[in-house]
């Protein structure tokens, strides 16, 4: 399938539901006071889908690959993250439980996605 444009991908479209949920739940009242881990997680959550558009937008499969892997780090950074939030007692575990599920479901779309446009490459 071919997009137009990168906010026609769903994993672009799930890693914007993912930024905005990290953002709401580092605005309570415990999590906003941790300076360092609220910039930090969000920042690895606008890292997803800024890799995304970027990679999309040099306009060749081999960087968009590159771009893609950088999205996927960053959205193992991020899990990472959330298990030092949860530890530190900053949201539920029903809160946990989303937001993990979601991330692991971005990174099962970008890795399938690289894997694909790696056979499109050769």
């Amino acid at each position: 399938m071919k997009f137009k444009r990168f906010e026609e991908m769903n994993v672009w479209q799930d890693a914007r539901i993912l930024t905005k949920n990290i953002y709401r739940l580092t605005s309570n009242t415990k999590f906003r006071r941790d300076f360092g881990l609220k910039d930090q997680i969000q920042r690895s959550a606008v890292s997803v889908m800024s890799n995304i558009a970027e990679g999309y937008e040099r306009g060749t499969s081999k960087e968009f690959v590159h771009f893609l892997n950088y999205a996927k780090g960053s959205v193992g950074e991020l899990r990472s993250q959330l298990y030092v939030a949860f530890d530190l007692e900053y949201f539920t575990q029903n809160e946990f439980d989303k937001t993990y599920e979601l991330s692991i479901s971005i990174s099962t779309q970008l890795a399938n996605f690289i894997k694909y446009l790696r056979k499109s490459i050769k």
